[in-house]
């Protein structure tokens, strides 16, 4: 499969600018081991500068429908994971695209993993680097950053986490606040039944998550992760002199995780195994603060200047 050359990038980057991205996911199934993939609807708001042509950037167990202003395109003209917007005119414009994409195990797009000491499922996303193709169509590029709003359809009794503050609208339903301009690596959503901790700093909500099984861990040591974000978060904000950009801070310690952690702007990723079990020494608890530390400062250096 081709990836993006620096010179595909730059030309599109000058051909389009994009506003603005609508995502609806349907996560109902997700429980249900026979069933591999998930729905995915987005909504793509766009402008061309010029007449031009260009691709958008998808990678579909199957892709359903695709229509441009309106105007339906052949879905089996994906090639490559891209399906090419061929004679774009100066101006706006928008694209559908409704897919189904397949569930992960391997850490990359939409992971799915179901706990052995309880049977209970959990979602979460990993876009870094190019996997936002795994999840909804986009023009997968850092440079070319939008606004995203996020619907997440699942089970009722699960919680959902998004870049944004979630609102639960009933039926298994949440609306994810939209975001600020941010690169299409960075959107995040976690799905569960989350166990969580919550709480505000100078009011910002906050929050730890974790499976329910390791709840017991998470709550002996949940203050001491707080304490440690409230330190970073007031000390950065005296070193950069720039408010923090998002409008919420959650911390989801995911499990089968393939790095350290995912500065995802307001929804950080960890891997469980910083839900400690059993006895560590000072040593582990450091390299946990300074990860923690690590992945706050990305909230200026990495997502809100990238």
């Amino acid at each position: 499969m081709p990836v993006l050359t620096r010179d595909e990038a730059q030309t599109r980057a000058q051909l389009i600018d994009v506003h603005r991205y609508t995502v609806e996911l349907d996560l109902t199934r997700a429980a249900d081991p026979a069933r591999d993939t998930f729905d995915s609807r987005t909504v793509i708001r766009f402008s061309a500068r010029t007449q031009g042509d260009t691709f958008v950037e998808l990678k579909p167990a199957e892709l359903r429908s695709v229509t441009l202003d309106g105007h339906p395109l052949d879905p089996t003209a994906l090639a490559d994971n891209r399906l090419a917007l061929d004679g774009l005119t100066p101006g706006e414009h928008e694209l559908h695209v409704d897919a189904a994409m397949r569930y992960s195990r391997t850490g990359e797009g939409m992971h799915r993993f179901t706990d052995p000491s309880d049977g209970e499922t959990y979602l979460y996303t990993q876009l870094f680097m190019e996997d936002v193709q795994r999840v909804f169509a986009a023009f997968d590029q850092p440079d070319l950053k939008a606004v995203f709003e996020l619907t997440v359809t699942a089970p009722e009794q699960w919680t959902v986490l998004a870049n944004g503050i979630t609102e639960h609208l009933g039926a298994g339903t949440w609306r994810a606040a939209p975001t600020p301009l941010i690169s299409t690596y960075l959107v995040a959503v976690a799905a569960g039944p989350w166990h969580s901790v919550r709480t505000e700093h100078r009011g910002l909500p906050f929050g730890i998550h974790c499976r329910r099984s390791l709840a017991p861990y998470l709550d002996a040591d949940a203050e001491e992760i707080l304490d440690i974000t409230r330190t970073c978060y007031d000390r950065y904000h005296e070193k950069f002199d720039e408010p923090y950009p998002f409008d919420s801070y959650d911390q989801a310690f995911v499990p089968e995780f393939n790095a350290g952690a995912m500065e995802n702007p307001g929804l950080v990723t960890f891997r469980d195994e910083f839900i400690y079990r059993s006895a560590v020494t000072d040593t582990e608890r450091q390299t946990r603060a300074m990860v923690i530390a690590h992945e706050m400062a990305h909230m200026w250096f990495g997502d809100l200047v990238t």
